[in-house]
């Protein structure tokens, strides 16, 4: 059983570092879907995943149409601040793709529009000063649910 984090044009090399660490440790494939924000040798990007880069099953992609051709059947989820259900309320598919969108523009309309049934919130208060959280934790707190559900397959 594995499951898969899917970073829609990530800008920030920080972030994907730290969500490269998260998915080692957690046996969850990175997807990654062009264009980045940076380069994968970025100093910053392999610090923050430190030593875990040769633990990592890591896809990329040359856009989001490529994505999904190679995966049909997928079982997605997209985070967003515009989801209409919260990320615990949901019952999550064994090997399913839990897509975030880039740090500084989320994900493309098309994807609210077409699948708006699978788009997934975490709840924040109601300030506008307070947009979103950073996505690296919001990768964590989605992911950690789905492996709770799944009894924390291959861990201990």
């Amino acid at each position: 059983m594995a499951f898969n984090i899917v970073l829609y044009q990530p800008d920030i090399p920080q972030n994907t570092g730290n969500i490269a660490r998260t998915c080692a440790i957690t046996g969850s494939s990175l997807h990654l879907i062009k264009p980045l924000g940076f380069s994968l040798e970025d100093k910053y990007l392999k610090r923050a995943g430190l030593d875990y880069w040769r633990f990592l099953d890591i896809h990329i992609y040359e856009n989001l149409g490529e994505f999904f051709e190679k995966y049909p059947d997928g079982k997605f989820y997209f985070a967003t601040t515009k989801g209409a259900k919260i990320y615990t309320d949901v019952k999550y598919e064994e090997n399913c793709f839990l897509v975030f969108g880039k740090e500084t523009a989320g994900l493309p309309d098309e994807i609210h529009k077409k699948y708006k049934d699978r788009c997934i919130k975490i709840p924040m208060i109601k300030d506008a000063r307070a947009r979103s959280l950073n996505l690296s934790n919001s990768v964590a707190i989605v992911l950690y649910e789905v492996l709770r559900q799944h009894s924390f397959p291959n861990m201990f």
